[in-house]
Parts: structure tokens; C-alpha cells; sequence
């Protein structure tokens, strides 16, 4: 039985030219045209005067990124509970100390108000944070006016991490470009992929220049290998941005494939009691869809969870997963400060993300329409 997958690669073909390019260059480890023309194609997709610095993972591009602002040891950084584990991890890398904050219900992004409360209290207790992680989750852009107004309140840099949502956009501005820091992700499961890959955007040359030296073991310049502070192994290779290249020609075609696959899920959601499909709060949100999510009220769904929702279809070969459970409550994670109520809890209990590949095709939608027809048909009476 042929699987639907959550979130599929999907090459375009035309990775296959930069790459022939790359091999008779014989530059296909790091650095090289290849990286610089990928950081264009980037820069020039966002129209943005940030600087593009390709690294090979999103998650040392977010630990490149703490370095540029100062993190240390002993440092607190506020982090949005609702998300992946390598929004944090990299935290810890520096000895800092994570302060999660909830999110709200309308983007499933941080709360401003539980921000600026985890703010007051962290400094009346003496520690100022040094950065605020903000997620733009399932490719849903932040509420920015609101987190950057008191980010420049209390005068704490903004470390945006857009890993999911290349192309969304609040107010016309792009993701990725709306803190003093941006962070892109280009892993296999992404709009677009270099099989293993990220990006940090900077301000300004000095920024970058310090993010490359840092990302390619902080080698001196001089003749032999002279270093005077550790360095990291975060530049990403030729052949890794030979597949960005590719990509990044056919990115306006995956986010309109992504966006489809949402209103595909809204024709099937909208008129069901108790299934609602995440959607733009308003006007000034433009997401890419990267997962489409629904959440699922069992006492309006007589009983159907998103537990049950998602065993029926893994049973017909049909790929669905839980909504990111909250590092607040993570074993790892569970004895740091949390500010917030109980929405990304609430998340995590009643969501459910569904197949969102570009390449979802008419017969696997004709599949999902199908499978779930009949099981709010046949076992929830709906």
C-alpha cells in the first residue's frame, strides 16, 4: 500500500543543472559560488537588504544566531513553548538558561502578554533576558507588531525563527526578516529542501563576516590553521545548495501547492461541528501553509479525538501527527520557567497536523476526502 506522507521532499528537476555545475567545479564541500549564488537567490525571494548566511542545518543557524547577540552561560532567553525541540536546544548549548512563554490561540504563536509578564518578572528577580526566540509555527507568522513593540520596550533582540514559513508574510513583510535575526530551515520536510540545510539572516557585513568565521571553525587568516576561539562545522556545502538552487526556482509553485492543500482541508472542515482548520487570523497574515492543522473538539464530535482521527487514517496508509507538545512540558525541558496559561497545552490535546506535501496529488486527495467522508460518516454519525 502506497503511503500519503505528512510533508514529502520534492525535487523539481531543475537541481540537476546547479549540481552538474558544482561536480565539474570541484567545489563541493563549502563555500564557493554555488553557497553565494543560493544566499542570493534567497535574498532576492525575500527583497530584503538582510544578509543570507547558508549554514548546513537550521538549528546551528539559530545557534549562530545566539552567538551574534551576546548569549552566555548564565544568561536567560525566552523561548515559545509551542514548538520543535531545536528551537531550545541550541539555548543550552551556550549554558543559557531557556524562560518558555505560552502562546495564543489566534496564530499559535507567543503570547505578547505573557511576554511582557515573563519579562517584568525575570528582571524583578534580577535577570534581564538576553533574547527572545519567536517561532512562526507551522509557517503562521508571529504577532509582530505586538512582540517587537515590547521586545524595544525592554530593549531585548528578536531571534525569529522562520524554519517553517519561507514565503509567509505579515503586513507584506516576509518571514524571516521581521527580528533582528532570522533563521530559515531547508530540511528534507520543508517548502523547499537542500537535503540538510538552513540560513541565518544577519543586518548588516559585519554580522555575516562574524557568522561565517564562526560557522567554519574560526580559522585566523594566516597560512597554516591558527585559531584563537572555538569555532563550529556549520557551513553548508556546494552540493547542498545546488539543491537549493534548484528549489528556489520553483518556490512560488510549492507555496501555492501548500496553500492549496489548506483550502482542500477548509472544503472538507468547514461545515463539520467541531473540526476547525488553521487558518490567517486576518488580512495582515499570509502564511505558506507548510502543515495543515485542524483542531478537534470531542464533545461537539461526539467522542472522535485526535487520537482515534489519527489511527483510522494510519491504518489506510495516511500520515498524520500531533501538534508539537510544549517543551514546558517535556521531560528535558520541565523544570525551567513557563509564563502562560494553557493554550499550547489546549494545542497539543486537540490538534492534529495533516498531509501537506507539495506534491499531493488529485488521487491521494480523492484518498484523504474518502477516508475521512467515512469516518465522520461511519463512526461519529457526522
Amino acid at each position: 500500500m502506497d503511503w500519503i506522507y505528512l510533508s514529502e521532499p520534492h525535487p523539481s528537476g531543475k537541481e540537476l543543472r546547479y549540481i552538474e555545475e558544482a561536480l565539474q567545479s570541484k567545489r563541493i564541500t563549502s563555500g564557493g559560488l554555488g553557497v553565494q549564488g543560493f544566499e542570493e537567490d534567497v535574498a532576492r525571494f525575500l527583497d530584503t537588504e538582510m544578509l543570507v548566511c547558508a549554514t548546513n542545518s537550521g538549528t546551528s543557524a539559530l545557534h549562530l544566531g545566539l552567538l551574534l547577540l551576546g548569549v552566555q552561560a548564565g544568561d536567560e532567553v525566552l523561548c515559545q513553548t509551542f514548538t520543535f525541540s531545536a528551537s531550545v536546544n541550541p539555548v543550552f548549548y551556550l549554558g543559557a538558561t531557556p524562560v518558555f512563554v505560552d502562546s495564543e490561540p489566534l496564530t499559535w504563536n507567543m503570547c505578547p502578554e505573557a511576554l511582557e509578564t515573563a519579562i517584568k518578572d525575570r528582571m524583578k528577580k534580577g535577570k534581564k533576558p538576553k533574547a527572545i526566540i519567536v517561532v512562526d509555527s507551522y509557517g503562521m507568522p508571529f504577532q509582530a507588531d505586538s512582540i517587537q513593540a515590547i521586545a524595544a520596550k525592554y530593549s531585548i533582540p528578536i531571534l525569529e525563527d522562520s524554519a517553517e514559513a519561507l514565503g509567509s508574510r505579515y503586513k507584506g513583510r516576509p518571514c524571516g526578516t521581521l527580528g533582528d535575526l532570522g533563521v530559515f530551515s531547508f530540511n528534507g520536510n520543508k517548502i523547499i529542501t537542500t537535503s540538510s540545510g538552513g540560513a541565518l539572516l544577519v543586518a548588516n557585513e559585519k554580522q555575516k563576516e562574524r557568522a561565517v568565521f564562526l560557522a567554519s571553525q574560526a580559522r585566523e587568516e594566516a597560512p597554516h590553521y591558527e585559531h584563537h576561539e572555538v569555532g563550529y562545522n556549520y557551513t553548508m556545502s556546494a552540493m547542498a545548495a545546488a539543491v537549493g538552487r534548484g528549489q528556489m526556482e520553483v518556490l512560488e509553485d510549492r507555496i501555492e501547492a501548500r496553500r492549496g492543500n489548506h483550502f482542500f482541508y477548509k472544503e472538507n472542515f468547514d461545515e463539520v461541528a467541531g473540526i476547525s482548520v488553521f487558518s490567517e487570523p486576518d488580512a495582515d497574515y499570509f502564511s505558506n501553509h507548510w502543515l495543515s492543522a485542524i483542531l478537534i473538539d470531542a464533545q461537539l464530535t461526539k467522542g472522535l479525538t485526535p487520537t482515534f482521527f489519527r489511527t483510522f487514517l494510519e491504518e489506510r496508509a495516511i500520515e498524520t501527527r500531533p501538534l508539537w507538545k510544549p517543551m514546558h512540558q517535556q521531560s528535558v525541558f520541565c523544570a525551567y520557567p513557563y509564563y502562560g496559561g494553557k493554550v499550547a497545552e489546549h494545542l497539543f490535546a486537540t490538534g492534529l497536523c495533516l498531509p501537506s506535501s507539495s506534491s499531493l496529488d488529485a488521487a491521494s486527495r480523492n484518498k484523504i476526502h474518502s477516508c475521512v467522508g467515512q469516518l465522520l460518516t461511519e463512526y461519529v454519525g457526522l
